[in-house]
């Protein structure tokens, strides 16, 4: 699957390649200037811009006016006596007052009007950018661009965008500002102290810049890395019944685990980097502070500087540096913003060849519906090299119906692609009405057009909205009557939940049968003039195929219709009829015409598909008997089993998105879901740290090292305040000496720094790597081997869950790396401070003690507030994602529907409510860090006051206040860095949470266990013994009920009936999908219960109905039939014997061709093809056929046909089938209605039953040729 290793072997497809390109050229060069990742900011964003700028400004000056009220607080102390003391000290505590009542709004402002314009631009990002993906064109998505690359530019590239656009920006100027306030205040206090002072800074310059640029290019090869891990879980959630009946998890699970091994390599030396980066700014940090004292102190000596010039100095210095070093993650989320964006922005800028976005083309009143295709030659942009059509040309007259018949792959579905105008023409011109459609406005003309394609592509939504996306304002009546139309309504409103009821991802809820009707009711509403029939009716059953086709007959009077069909019978009455072979018409003209001429190309068809099957065309036969009500009912349970885009689901109760399901006769499920929640709402954290025990040493060694760098702070303040003392008192030589030793104390105090910083980093960087990868691999290896069952709920799509694996991991990272560390520190910061400030002087440390408590209520109000809001966010959020993946996964349907306004709207619904918890965060945030400044001077104004009345008092002295002052300060900075933490563990919790919500479920079909037993020799006996079953999702819809078939070992069984009889639910039941109710499977005697699942899904060979390919070569897709390694010879006789080689060897690149994502460069009968030479190679002993056959033309049919009769030799087959003709020489035949079989017995025995079931469904057929 991983798509980087696509096709590389023979220097793989050109696609392949161009994409690496691509991608390369991205995580090397690209970032985008910073002003404009503020493109998208409108009139209110400007003004929040302003006053969050303005706000910063005074927050950043409120630091530089206490460094200078505190060098008048020194010169109080320090020239006072005993009397005079409190009066000189009482003037300058009413400035602290006052500083501290200005600093609150301006710190509240700075935060939330920043938070709150962040969200609201990386709301607009994300919008914007699914957008512009929508409005590519198809060579876009053949050649550039992934599912699960789309979920990671709306999920974590705009995460970094907003990082770099919100608060970060106003922390930003804020720090800018108090550094040039610092040092101007510096300056004017002492130009001197200060410029020798200044000396150290270059060397900080060039270490910032060397690491935030070290950073960035590690930071972006991580990012590629898991975007290729995205696009894994994406294909494996998205096809997970294929992986499964190939055992195919492991393979995933190897995929995935290696592109995130690579980016824990990335998370180490990132660690690596910023450990040295901060570790050396602290040395330079500390050592400056040396330089001060010493050559401060040498200054009050010679140059008559008070002690207060040079406390000012230093604390204005002090003050200044540190916001300097506190801009530098500033500054690395700025670029990594700027990494993003500039992922995001080539997208967004990329100028498609074909726009539907632009409004200069021409829109006429009506047309006529004229389509022609004049001397056109055309490949596809994924295969330059290979000519579709050369000087290709065909005539469709208004209000006439043209069938294009012809070989798989002949070119008949591209021509479809033309008139739609996914592709233009390389060279001549396709024409409506005798205009070129360039020249058309493209959304207008695709509003004239109405596709049904192939595989029928439904959104993971209500039938009702799936209906509705062929007409924008359509109301409940119009919809209905375009169900009836299409013989949709029935079926839909037997359903418990009628026109609401959910499909599941991609339509996976219903049956083929019912997924091509709802389609075909779209494209009916949609009234179009040119109506695109591809294949429309191929995955019908007979009866729904016959009214289907009667619809369709309906609806295509008075307009132009191009139709592409396999089966002739399907193309009779078309006015004209095209026969297409290697990208050129070699016959035209009506049916009866071109069956004149015995050696014409027609005639041939039409007798390779009469020697294939005498009766050729019973295919429109239908079941006469009247449907019962019930089973009308069912026709949308058997959610085609086989079919295998199929989504992921637990059991029925996430609120939101699935309040669709939520049935009463879920209570059950709805029980065991709250307890799973419960279990893990224990202790994440706890959990986490289990989680991380092998790297026990590092959390150990991290944790130490973070707590010397803890301490580091407080013994500084014990220093400056010492410091502080030698300024005033001593003779001049005594000053001397004690300034040259509390000076190197300080540089000693550096190197600490470093080493521990260092040590901190790259150890926490180790532990929480290794923790993430754990998680990302636990995680992903629990989902691929939940039960179907899990994956039919919507929480549970492939787009759900790769956001999650995306962003929760990420999360948790930031709480046991970063945030971790960052509580030791705090501790250790705290504790150091009041032991340090006790032995100073306890009286007055007791004092301020009292106040620190309000600071920690702060910090734990703001947890608790924030989070109320972030689960529901998240579950929308999580859905949003799913929008996104279903329409860049169905782009053609969503094109061609002109739905693209629709799904970013839809997608900008679902994101509102994260954007709303992200203004809320912003607003508490402000509120808290407003409160730890003004806490802050006030706790200072305090202190000093108590201070100055024990000297008055004679019960302390000048060096004890401030020891215990600094001390304390010092400490509480260090404290008040965990509230900022606050949002982020916040959400890391919930991440957790949602972690072990996925961890703890255990499947109830768990193909990863070893239980059960396996044989030896496997016969191939199927026995169904009184099986009742109803699928989970929808328990209030029974599909079997005391079900009982013998399938007797190597037979071929073909199951016959309408479309949600229960056909592909015996399938599913097989292969272990689901389990019954009750009653019993049993294969040679043995209940299939009590087999070990590997082994059992190893025996069998499942082909479905829409198959799936994976985003890999070829050859890759076939072997992925075997666990072992292939050989070539091996693939070739699988794909010989599935008549697949031919058309794989005429391809530019042959087995390496790369297929596209989900198959998307192949058309439907070459897909067919390949997923049967896939399950050939597996050689089963039982073969699973779900309409194996329906997507081939009849050339491909007859030849795959006699492949499988090949096959089924010697091997126990069931086949289920909607054309009869495929199914007359099975052994036994079983006519399924309602979930029980009427009848069964061989061809011959039930023809001989007059009026029986399979009889009559003989009967409706037409006249043979």
């Amino acid at each position: 699957m991983g798509e980087t290793n696509n096709a590389r072997a023979d220097g793989g497809v050109k696609g392949g390649e161009e994409e690496e390109k691509g991608r390369k050229k991205m995580t090397k060069g690209g970032k985008a200037s910073f002003h404009d990742l503020f493109k998208n900011a409108d009139a209110t964003d400007v003004v929040l811009m302003l006053v969050g700028t303005v706000a910063a400004l005074a927050s950043g000056m409120s630091q530089v006016v206490m460094s200078i009220i505190f060098g008048r607080m020194v010169d109080a102390f320090g020239g006072a006596t005993r009397g005079t003391i409190l009066p000189r000290v009482d003037k300058v505590v009413l400035e602290f007052v006052y500083l501290a009542i200005g600093t609150w709004p301006a710190c509240f402002l700075q935060i939330s009007c920043w938070t709150v314009t962040g969200e609201r631009q990386a709301a607009r990002f994300r919008s914007l950018y699914l957008k512009s993906v929508l409005r590519q064109d198809m060579a876009f998505f053949d050649t550039e661009i992934k599912g699960g690359q789309v979920v990671f530019g709306t999920s974590a590239d705009t995460i970094l965008i907003q990082d770099a656009i919100g608060e970060k920006v106003g922390k930003f100027l804020q720090l800018l500002t108090t550094f040039i306030g610092g040092f101007t205040v510096a300056f004017i206090k002492g130009w001197l102290l200060t410029l020798v002072m200044l000396s150290t800074i270059p060397p900080l310059i060039v270490a910032a810049a060397i690491v935030s640029k070290m950073l960035s290019k590690v930071s972006s090869e991580g990012l590629a890395s898991y975007i290729d891990a995205g696009n894994i879980v994406e294909q494996t959630i998205g096809s997970i019944r294929t992986v499964v009946s190939f055992n195919g998890e492991k393979k995933a699970m190897d995929q995935y685990n290696n592109l995130i091994k690579k980016a824990y390599k990335g998370t180490i030396k990132e660690g690596a980097i910023q450990g040295f980066g901060l570790g050396f700014l602290s040395l330079v940090y500390f050592s400056s502070f040396g330089l001060i004292v010493w050559y401060g102190s040498k200054l009050t000596l010679d140059r008559g500087y008070s002690g207060a010039d040079v406390m000012n100095i230093l604390f204005a210095v002090l003050v200044g540096a540190r916001a300097l070093g506190d801009a530098t993650p500033c500054i690395a989320s700025f670029d990594e913003g700027r990494v993003a964006a500039y992922r995001l922005f080539t997208t967004i800028n990329r100028k498609p060849e074909i726009d539907y976005d632009d409004t200069t083309g021409v829109v006429l009143e009506d047309i006529k519906g004229d389509v022609e295709l004049r001397d056109v030659s055309f490949s596809y942009p994924s295969r330059p090299e290979q000519l579709i059509f050369d000087g290709f040309s065909m005539h469709v007259s208004s209000g006439t119906t043209m069938a294009i018949v012809g070989e798989s792959g002949s070119g008949k579905t591209t021509v479809i692609n033309l008139v739609e105008r996914f592709y233009d023409p390389q060279a001549g011109e396709v024409l409506i009405d005798g205009m070129n459609i360039k020249s058309f406005k493209l959304e207008w003309m695709r509003g004239k057009i109405g596709l049904v394609n192939q595989e029928p592509v439904l959104f993971m939504t209500s039938i009702k909205e799936n209906i509705a996306y062929g007409k924008e304002d359509a109301t409940l009546e119009e919809i209905k009557k375009a169900a009836e139309l299409a013989n949709a309504a029935r079926f839909i409103e037997n359903l418990p939940n009628g026109y609401d009821t959910a499909v599941g991802q991609r339509g996976a809820q219903l049956s083929g049968g019912q997924k091509q009707r709802i389609a075909v009711a779209r494209a009916i509403l949609k009234n179009p003039k040119i109506l695109l029939l591809d294949e429309a009716t191929s995955a019908l059953d007979l009866e729904s195929e016959r009214v289907v086709q009667e619809a369709l007959s309906n609806i295509m009077v008075g307009r132009t219709t191009i139709v592409v069909a396999h089966r002739l019978s399907t193309v009779r009455n078309a006015h004209c009829i095209s026969v297409v072979s290697g990208g050129k018409i070699v016959e035209q003209g009506h049916h009866d015409k071109l069956v004149k001429d015995p050696d014409g190309a027609y005639s041939q068809l039409i007798r390779i598909q009469e020697t294939h099957q005498e009766t050729c065309e019973q295919l429109n036969a239908g079941l006469s008997s009247p449907l019962s009500k019930r089973n009308q009912a069912q026709s949308i349970s058997t959610s085609s089993a086989g079919s295998s885009h199929h989504s992921v689901i637990p059991p029925v109760n996430l609120p939101g998105p699935t309040a669709l399901l939520d049935y009463d006769g879920a209570d059950g499920e709805k029980a065991s879901e709250k307890t799973d929640v419960k279990v893990s709402k224990k202790a994440p954290m706890g959990r986490l740290i289990s989680l991380n025990r092998p790297e026990t040493a590092f959390l150990l060694f991290g944790s130490l090292a973070a707590a010397i760098d803890g301490t580091v702070y407080p013994m500084m303040g014990l220093v400056m305040a010492s410091a502080a003392k030698t300024f005033y008192e001593l003779p001049a030589d005594k000053r001397q000496e004690d300034s040259i030793f509390w000076g190197l104390l300080c540089i000693g105090l550096g190197a600490m720094g470093m080493i521990s910083k260092l040590a901190n980093s790259l150890l926490f960087a180790i532990a929480g790597g290794k923790l993430i990868e754990r998680i990302r691999a636990f995680t992903f290896k629990n989902i691929v081997y939940q039960d179907a069952a899990w994956f039919d709920h919507p929480a549970n799509s492939s787009g759900a869950l790769g956001g999650r694996l995306c962003v929760d991991a990420l999360n948790v990272r930031r709480l046991v790396g970063g945030n971790l560390a960052l509580i030791i520190q705090c501790t250790a910061t705290l504790i150091c401070g009041i032991v340090i400030a006790m032995i100073a002087d306890w009286k007055l440390s007791l004092v301020i003690l009292i106040v620190v408590p309000l600071m920690g209520l702060q910090a734990y109000a703001q947890v608790k507030f924030l989070q109320g809001f972030s689960q529901d966010a998240k579950t929308m959020y999580e859905e949003a994602s799913q929008v996104a993946t279903d329409a860049v996964g169905n782009m053609r349907t969503v094109a061609s529907f002109c739905a693209e306004k629709r799904v970013v709207t839809k997608y900008n619904q679902k994101c509102q409510a994260s954007k709303n918890q992200g203004i809320r965060t912003g607003i508490v945030g402000g509120i808290g860090f407003g409160f730890s400044y003004t806490m802050l001077y006030v706790t200072s104004a305090l202190c000093y006051y108590v201070g100055a009345k024990f000297i008055s008092q004679g019960n302390s002295d000048f060096g004890g206040v401030f020891k215990a002052y600094f001390a304390l300060v010092l400490a509480m900075i260090g404290a008040s860095q965990t509230s900022a933490m606050a949002s982020d563990s916040a959400k890391a919790n919930d991440s957790a949470t949602s972690i072990f919500k996925i961890l703890d479920r255990k499947s109830q079909i768990d193909s990863s266990s070893e239980e059960g037993s396996t044989m030896e020799l496997v016969k191939g006996d199927i026995d169904f013994m009184h099986i009742s079953f109803k699928y989970p999702s929808r328990p209030d819809v029974q599909i079997f009920s005391d079900f009982t078939l013998n399938i007797p070992s190597r037979k071929t069984v073909a199951l016959v009936g309408q479309s949600g009889s229960g056909k592909s639910t015996v399938i599913a039941l097989l292969e272990r999908f689901y389990d019954p109710d009750s009653g019993a499977i049993l294969l040679d005697g043995v209940e299939i219960k009590n087999l070990k699942l590997s082994w059992l899904r190893d025996q069998m060979g499942l082909v479905s109905q829409e198959p799936v390919l994976f985003n890999d070569t070829i050859r890759a897709n076939i072997a992925y039939g075997k666990h072992e390694e292939v050989t070539e010879e091996e693939i070739a006789a699988a794909a010989k014997a599935a008549n697949a080689h031919e058309f794989i060897s005429s391809m530019p690149q042959g087995y390496n061709t790369s297929v596209g994502e989900r198959g998307t460069q192949l058309s439907g009968g070459q897909k067919q093809r390949i997923a049967i030479a896939r399950a050939i190679l597996k050689d089963p002993r039982i073969l699973l056929l779900d309409e194996a056959t329906s997507a081939l033309d009849a050339e491909s049919e007859s030849a795959v046909q006699d492949a499988l009769d090949r096959v089924m030799l010697g091997r126990t087959t069931v086949t289920v089938a909607h054309r009869l003709s495929t199914i007359q020489g099975a052994d036994i035949i079983a006519v399924l209605k309602d979930g029980a079989i009427v009848e069964k017995g061989t061809h011959e025995t039930l023809m001989g039953i007059a009026g029986g079931a399979y009889a009559s469904l003989l009967e409706l057929r037409p006249n043979a040729t």
